[in-house]
């Protein structure tokens, strides 16, 4: 049974939202601030985290800063419709997605369903060695799915599920081009639906991790109206 922390100052969305995910079979732990949420998470980290940004004490933006620090557990945003810009930023912090208020408790569950599978794919808990699964060494790109490691030039890189699974996805074949919309199928359930600027955001951010290990790092080239393409170096 997976744990999920729903961490938001709003108790209407804690109380049906917990209920709602409970009758699914999870584990709930809720919190009404961030600071609450992060002393118990020091203590035992759950398996997936959803984030309002903004709470007294400690937001979700502090929160999830700090997270990421310890753990590349898969992490939700709950969003405003009026939040663009936070969404934005917190993708390139960390989050692996959002979901905007008022949302659909049944689009929620499916996102958290989706990452959670990845999570456990990842893991090598439901997968047997395949080509898919062994050891891809690009270069100096070296990336272990059943580990979920990932080393550049010799140093470990972490990512969160969908930042490895995107950089998996562009890695497989150098070279060769992958559209917004092949991405979108490799990192969300076909049931989700995200817009071209998630993919963009998420490719941003892996950018970034990558640069912060090697400031050369040029591997990800970006084909604009068309999609992204790895190259080999």
């Amino acid at each position: 049974m997976s744990r999920i922390a729903l961490v938001d100052d709003d108790r209407n969305i804690l109380t049906s939202v917990a209920m709602t995910l409970e009758a699914e079979g999870f584990e709930v732990e809720t919190y009404n601030d961030g600071q609450a949420a992060l002393d118990a998470f020091n203590k035992r980290m759950p398996d997936m985290a959803v984030l309002d940004i903004k709470m007294p004490r400690m937001d979700g933006m502090d929160l999830l800063q700090r997270l990421r620090q310890k753990t590349s557990m898969p992490v939700i945003f709950l969003t405003s419709k009026d939040d663009e810009i936070d969404e934005v930023l917190g993708l390139r912090m960390g989050a692996d997605d959002y979901v905007k208020k008022p949302f659909s408790q049944r689009l929620l569950v499916e996102r958290i369903r989706a990452l959670l599978r990845r999570q456990d794919a990842i893991a090598g808990e439901e997968i047997e060695e395949t080509e898919e699964t062994k050891v891809m060494v690009r270069g100096e790109l070296v990336m272990d799915p059943l580990r979920h490691a990932v080393k550049w030039k010799g140093q470990d890189v972490s990512l969160t599920v969908t930042e490895f699974l995107l950089l998996q996805a562009l890695a497989q074949r150098p070279g060769f081009v992958k559209s917004r919309d092949q991405l979108m199928d490799v990192a969300y359930d076909d049931q989700v639906y995200v817009d071209d600027r998630t993919i963009d955001s998420h490719i941003k951010r892996l950018r970034k991790k990558m640069r912060n290990t090697d400031n050369e790092f040029s591997a990800i080239e970006t084909l604009y109206g068309i999609g992204y393409r790895y190259n080999e170096e």
